[in-house]
């Protein structure tokens, strides 16, 4: 009998044809087509309630022929898509039980400031660092090792929703990982970490270190 999966693993290419017919130009557009691909299981008190939408994703980029946007779910996305090809695999509950694993995450580091209860941006490569740092060990199942650290990408995100300009930080964290705690590492791995989950942060790409 085969064990149920703990989550789908999924990839989404698409011509450049695809994203000039889709109008993909920015992060809300890629949002509504990769949230296009799945049932929508949630109820509006659930939505209301910012209940997760168990889809997560990273945008990869490409070049001037494909994109890729790498997706992690809880349910398996439409196998033909309109526009562009789905690839799915299911992950089974023996990927999470390695010890250690290289990874690599768009974050969307911030915190909520004391005195005013604001959510402000973490900026900078080193503040982002040490904010990461301590937020896994606290937080999300796992502690990273220091030397293998490493923060780019440092940008921006910005788009119009309704009739408010949505603004994200945003930074690519790399490096290598000791889960701590499995059952805080399952849910970061399945749920995601950090905020701006439902435009394309927080997806905690790994691989397994076999040999540690």
């Amino acid at each position: 009998m085969i064990a149920e999966p703990i989550a789908y693993a999924s990839v989404l290419q698409l011509s450049r044809h695809d994203v000039k017919t889709l109008k993909i130009h920015d992060a809300y557009a890629l949002h509504k087509v990769v949230y296009g691909l799945f049932e929508d299981v949630r109820s509006k008190a659930q939505k209301n309630n910012s209940e997760g939408s168990g889809i997560l994703y990273a945008d990869k980029g490409g070049d001037a022929h494909m994109r890729q946007v790498l997706m992690l779910s809880n349910r398996k996305p439409h196998l033909t898509p309109q526009f562009g090809r789905v690839e799915t695999k299911p992950i089974g509950a023996s990927f999470v039980a390695y010890d250690h694993y290289a990874f690599e995450i768009t974050i969307n580091p911030t915190k909520r400031e004391n005195q005013s209860r604001k959510i402000i941006p973490i900026k900078g490569r080193e503040a982002v660092a040490e904010w990461f740092m301590q937020r896994a060990s606290q937080s999300w199942g796992f502690d990273v090792v220091p030397t293998s650290l490493e923060v780019s990408s440092i940008n921006v995100q910005s788009f119009k929703k309704d009739a408010a300009i949505v603004t994200h930080g945003g930074a690519t964290v790399k490096g290598a990982l000791k889960v701590t705690d499995r059952e805080r590492f399952l849910r970061s791995f399945c749920n995601g970490i950090g905020r701006g989950r439902s435009f394309g942060f927080g997806l905690l790409q790994i691989v397994p270190h076999t040999s540690s």
